[in-house]
């Protein structure tokens, strides 16, 4: 899939055009679904779980597969509807979840909110999906 909006970002230096590897997008994925098992384990410390379903949400693995590579995790949450279809309302979940991430990690602070770790686990799910279907085209 190619769009003018992740074109424009190649252009401007914040996207790479470059091919996937099956090896690259077989791992990705792997690793993607792996975490999300992980982060619906309730016995797991928040902390954990909200890192693992941040790290499950295969926007990096929807990018590679569309053939583009961006060193800024915030770039491909954002890029989502294009590389994924994903609705608006499922990658802003994820770009809030990176700045309660960021404040975690920069500044040691995160915030107990079940809600929006149930709001990632669900977008996450909801892009397995629209990768699914996808992939079966």
């Amino acid at each position: 899939m190619t769009s003018d909006k992740l074109e424009n970002l190649v252009r401007i230096g914040q996207l790479k055009k470059e091919p996937p590897s099956a090896s690259e997008l077989a791992g990705l994925k792997r690793s993607g679904l792996s975490r999300l098992a992980d982060a619906e384990r309730s016995e797991l410390s928040f902390e954990s779980r909200f890192d693992l379903a941040y790290n499950s949400a295969l926007a990096l693995y929807a990018l590679r597969r569309n053939g583009y590579r961006s060193q800024n995790r915030y770039l491909a949450f954002q890029a989502l509807p294009e590389t994924a279809g994903l609705a608006a309302g499922h990658w802003r979940v994820l770009a809030k979840a990176h700045e309660k991430r960021n404040l975690s990690e920069y500044e040691g602070y995160l915030e107990q909110d079940e809600r929006l770790l149930a709001d990632m686990l669900a977008a996450t799910r909801a892009l397995i999906d629209l990768l699914a279907k996808g992939e079966g085209q």
